[in-house]
């Protein structure tokens, strides 16, 4: 039997000359920081760049090890366990990872979900069982806490995972195919139409909350997962972006969300099949994952299901900092804030679905044959990159998910950073709404001292802890604001790489008339 004609990819070849983004002729905050490194792109330099071993792939994953071996540093004096006189919170070195060791009953050898129930999805949980084991045997042969050898074991597998996402958002944007158009065999100048941008992949390496949030969870191994995900479906292979999408799921439950957008974007273009092939063989990865646990050790299994509805207001959320400041005390009661939080999330959910369908509408009709040009309504060409794209809706999906949450660790930051860079990479506001999360990053700890401690003159005042609070749910809205805009008006969205309409030539005045007649020559 013939293998799907779904599932190959496209018989697309890349155009030989095409476009390469150089931020610093893009990028006005790129362009200025240049500066420190000899200037902007010249007029006289070799385009493209003649390098033989410094690829852009190679400088972005320096970066992002350099990122890496800062956390090491940050996060080293945790490492060892033993925190004392709140040593956790005043390094603000705090990691889950080696809090759990003992709390997961990882240091007796126990196996999660079989011998104690664990609070992760299970492919999470079997990340940490299976390190838990080999660092409980090393300890044992070698006759020394196992905590230690843990935490670095899961510093060095957490890396390699940020590493290849990395790796694999820079393919992504360096091939930077569109998916929007019709048949199932578009042209490839029009697949290919948009310029290539594999140095957008830098803000992920170079994203500063990378520094105090790689290994505060395990959310990197989900975030690795995630990415292919995108990369195959960019590449019209439905069931590979759908196997990736289940053990996305299955390690942390966010990439879920991406369903949703797949599906209404799905809609709008008539490519359904696609779309169900990947929902479908999603539900498959993570049903084949979570069955034999669901099956042997259905309590622990639900454990992660029960603690998230019986979670009340964590620190730091919108619901948190609305209670902080008008007092309604109505917001102490986890039950009405899950139907607050469930109303909320499901009219932002509704806002977004309606963006992602009709947005560009008369003119996505217009290059599907489904309606005709107007005449005197400006032209509508039939190659118009007008359909919104499947990152920014992903990236409005799941920040609206954490704006209305009742739970907003600090560690979630990860997941919107390498969506955000898909979404809209531009790195002024990027850069201020990371400031906003290193605000809070550090004013979190300085609470939990406060809290903590219970001694004068420890930690940070409670106003302090809601105006970093409020700053980063006010920072992470405007990244959602400007990414609608740049939905509305295609054309300020980098990623496609429009021109921008030209301007009307100003109409040159005629010669003004001389009242006086020219002076005559003299004889």
């Amino acid at each position: 039997m013939p293998p799907s004609s779904i599932e190959q990819p496209p018989p697309t070849e890349r155009p030989s000359a095409r476009p390469t983004v150089a931020p610093t002729l893009t990028d006005r905050l790129a362009r200025i920081a240049s500066g420190l490194i000899g200037g902007p792109f010249g007029d006289h330099a070799v385009d493209p760049p003649s390098r033989r071993y410094w690829t852009p792939v190679r400088v972005i994953l320096l970066t992002g090890l350099i990122a890496f071996a800062i956390n090491w540093l940050q996060k080293y004096p945790c490492a060892a366990g033993g925190w004392t006189d709140w040593s956790q919170y005043t390094q603000a070195c705090y990691t889950d990872i080696r809090a759990l060791w003992g709390a997961e009953r990882l240091n007796e050898g126990f196996v999660p979900y079989r011998d104690h129930p664990v609070e992760y999805p299970v492919l999470t949980g079997w990340f940490m069982g299976i390190l838990g084991q080999i660092a409980y045997r090393l300890g044992n042969v070698l006759g020394t806490d196992g905590g230690p050898i843990f935490w670095h074991l899961n510093a060095i597998v957490l890396f390699i995972c940020g590493a290849a996402a990395i790796a694999i958002l820079h393919k992504i944007r360096e091939d930077n195919r569109r998916t929007d158009l019709p048949g199932p065999n578009p042209d490839p100048a029009l697949v290919y139409s948009r310029p290539s941008r594999p140095w957008d992949a830098m803000m992920l390496a170079a994203a500063p909350v990378v520094l105090v949030t790689a290994t505060v969870n395990w959310d990197l191994f989900a975030i690795a997962l995630s990415m292919p995900f995108f990369l195959y479906w960019q590449r019209s292979r439905p069931i590979m972006a759908g196997l990736f999408l289940g053990l996305a799921v299955a390690a942390k439950f966010y990439a879920l969300l991406f369903i949703g957008p797949l599906l209404v974007l799905a809609l709008r273009q008539r490519k359904l099949l696609p779309a169900l092939q990947a929902t479908a063989t999603a539900a498959v990865v993570w049903a084949v994952i979570n069955a034999p646990v669901a099956y042997l050790w259905r309590d622990s299994w639900m454990r992660f299901f029960e603690l998230n509805s019986e979670r009340p207001v964590d620190w730091g959320t919108g619901w948190y900092v609305l209670r902080g400041v008008t007092g309604w005390e109505r917001l102490w009661d986890s039950e009405y804030v899950n139907d607050l939080y469930l109303v909320c999330f499901a009219v932002a959910c509704l806002g977004i679905a309606a963006l992602g369908f009709f947005a560009g509408g008369a003119r996505d009709r217009v290059q599907r044959g489904l309606a005709w040009p107007v005449p005197g309504a400006g032209r509508l060409a039939s190659a118009d990159d007008v359909v919104p794209r499947l990152a920014q809706l992903c990236f409005l999906v799941v920040a609206a998910f954490l704006l209305f949450g009742k739970v907003w660790s600090q560690q979630y930051v990860l997941w919107l950073v390498p969506l955000a860079v898909l979404a809209r990479p531009k790195w002024g506001a990027f850069l201020l709404w990371q400031a906003a999360e290193l605000f809070y990053f550090f004013s979190f700890y300085g609470k939990m001292l406060q809290v903590s401690a219970e001694e004068e003159g420890r930690g940070i005042p409670e106003w302090l802890f809601l105006t970093a609070a409020g700053s980063r749910w006010i920072m992470v809205a405007v990244m959602c604001a400007l990414v609608v805009q740049e939905i509305l008006i295609p054309r300020l969205d980098p990623v496609r790489g429009l021109r921008s309409r030209p301007k009307r030539e100003a109409a040159i005045p005629p010669p003004r008339a001389t009242s006086d007649p020219a002076p005559a020559e003299a004889p």
